[in-house]
C-alpha cells in the first residue's frame, strides 16, 4: 500500500488538515494518508502542547467519517524530539509491505535543506508538497526533482494557534473544527485557560 504521512502536531487538529488530507488522498495515487500525531516537534516549545493522548484523541474524532485517512502514534515511542529521518526508518522497518511518502506544505520545502539528513529522506521517499502562502523560495536542487510532487490542492490559511486564541478568549471558532471534535474540547475544557 502506498501510504502518505502528514507530521503534525495537532494541536488541535481543524478542518484545514483535513481538506489537505483528504485532498491529497483523493488527487494522487496515494492509498491512504496517516496523520502522524507528533509528541514533541523540534521546532515547538513542549509547554504548549496539549497531551498527546488528548491531541490523539482529538484526531481520531476527527477522523471518524474518513476511511482512508488514519491517525499515527508511531512517534510516540521513538526518543524525543523527533526527527523524520528517524521516523521514516522506523516505520519503514515496522511496515516492510508498504511503501512510505511525506506530506509537507511547499512553506516546509523551502527549508528542507536545513533538515537533519534530508538526503536520505529524498533518496528512501517521494514527497508530496501541497500550496503554502508564504515567504522565501524553494531550492532549486528541489524545484524540478523526480520524487517531488506537488498537488494543485486548495490553499488552506487556517492556524491551530488562532483557534486556540480564539477559543481562550471565547471567541466563536467552531466553523474552523470539524462539529464532533468542538464539542469535545468545549466538553473537555481544553484550551480555555
Amino acid at each position: 500500500m502506498k501510504i502518505g504521512l502528514y507530521f503534525g502536531s495537532f494541536n488541535p487538529i481543524h478542518v484545514g488538515h483535513l481538506i489537505i488530507a483528504n485532498h491529497m488522498v483523493e488527487h494522487s495515487d496515494l492509498d491512504q494518508i496517516w496523520l502522524v500525531v507528533t509528541p514533541h516537534n523540534p521546532h515547538k516549545k513542549k509547554n504548549s502542547l496539549l497531551a498527546d493522548n488528548h491531541r490523539l484523541s482529538i484526531v481520531n474524532i476527527a477522523l471518524e467519517d474518513y476511511p482512508k485517512l488514519k491517525s499515527s502514534t508511531i512517534e510516540f515511542d521513538l526518543p524525543q524530539p523527533s526527527f523524520t529521518v528517524n521516523t521514516l526508518a522506523h516505520i519503514t522497518e515496522k511496515y516492510p509491505n508498504d511503501t512510505f511518502s511525506l506530506i509537507m506544505g511547499e512553506d516546509n520545502l523551502k527549508s528542507f535543506h536545513k533538515w537533519k539528513n534530508y538526503e536520505t529522506i529524498l533518496e528512501n521517499h517521494p514527497i508530496y508538497v501541497y500550496p503554502r502562502v508564504s515567504n522565501g523560495i524553494v531550492e532549486t536542487q528541489f524545484d524540478k526533482h523526480p520524487k517531488i510532487h506537488k498537488v494543485d490542492a486548495p490553499i488552506i490559511e487556517i492556524s491551530s494557534t488562532v483557534i486556540r486564541k480564539g477559543i481562550k478568549e471565547k471567541q466563536n471558532i467552531r466553523p474552523l473544527l470539524p462539529q464532533n471534535v468542538w464539542e469535545y474540547i468545549d466538553e473537555m475544557n481544553f484550551y480555555k485557560k
